[in-house]
């Protein structure tokens, strides 16, 4: 068995980042004890200082308490949405592969008419027809990731549904659906839970988009992409606006990157 290499700085640098956000949306309070709702217009617009760390907004809002509560909206939306777009596109997947025939055709069909979208542009559509809100935001990225996660699928169940062990389960008299979900769903589910990494921090960037456009979270729920949205009338008098959020969106994508890219290394040495 080859050994797995030593982490580089790199990977070390993106774990720190990962294992830094998880305590930010577990604890956000902790870290910023500042209301992110509260409004002072008699420091609106203040730059970084001791007293505020990541300056004010237009409203006098502090930024550096919205921005670190925004990491419990904004990347608790993104995964909650892939999650679910995990599960339903999986389990379809996993049932066009292995059952084959009218399952697959429908199915397949289905996600067909979702890939002719871009996934910005049906973000924009889903979104733009049910209004902006948490819920829709969610139901929006959940279906427009949906079709990576049942092809992915799709292609791992139909491999090991020609593998020995399901012959010879079928042999030993156990049904179809025992098969699937005991035997096959076990082996299918690591392809989906490395896709999951792959994708989030292409959703985290749709997500930011869509708070950009003014369809994201309600205002005025702390959210990076609709910070950013309102800092950019801002962005030469107030840069810091943009400054953090912009940062925080980049080094979460980043670090989630290189995860999945370390992931799947790891997976192909199998």
């Amino acid at each position: 068995m080859t050994p797995f290499p030593h982490p580089s700085p790199l990977q070390v640098l993106c774990a720190v980042l990962i294992l830094a956000f998880a305590v930010l949306i577990a604890a956000p309070g902790l870290v910023a004890p500042q209301s992110p709702y509260a409004i002072d217009a008699g420091r609106a617009l203040l730059s970084p200082s001791a007293a505020h760390w990541f300056g004010t907004d237009d409203v006098g809002r502090d930024l550096f308490a919205r921005v670190v509560h925004g990491t419990r909206i904004t990347l608790g939306l993104v995964a909650g949405a892939l999650l679910a777009s995990a599960a339903v596109g999986g389990l379809l997947g996993l049932v066009a592969g292995f059952s084959g025939r009218v399952p697959d055709l429908v199915f397949g069909r289905l996600i067909d008419m979702i890939l002719t979208f871009p996934p910005v542009i049906a973000g924009v559509v889903i979104t733009g027809v049910l209004g902006p809100g948490a819920g829709n935001l969610v139901l929006a990225l959940s279906v427009v990731y949906l079709p990576m996660f049942f092809r992915i699928a799709r292609s791992g169940a139909l491999a090991e549904s020609k593998r020995t062990y399901v012959e010879a389960a079928r042999a030993l008299g156990f049904g179809e659906t025992s098969i699937m979900l005991r035997q096959v769903l076990p082996n299918v589910l690591p392809l989906v839970l490395l896709q999951y990494v792959i994708l989030f921090p292409l959703a985290l960037q749709i997500e930011a988009a869509l708070g950009f456009l003014g369809l994201g979270v309600a205002p005025p729920t702390p959210d990076w992409g609709a910070i950013l949205e309102q800092g950019k009338n801002f962005i030469l008098s107030a840069w810091w606006m943009s400054l953090w959020p912009g940062l925080f969106l980049l080094a979460s994508s980043f670090a989630v990157m290189v995860l999945g890219r370390v992931l799947q290394e790891r997976f192909d040495r199998r």
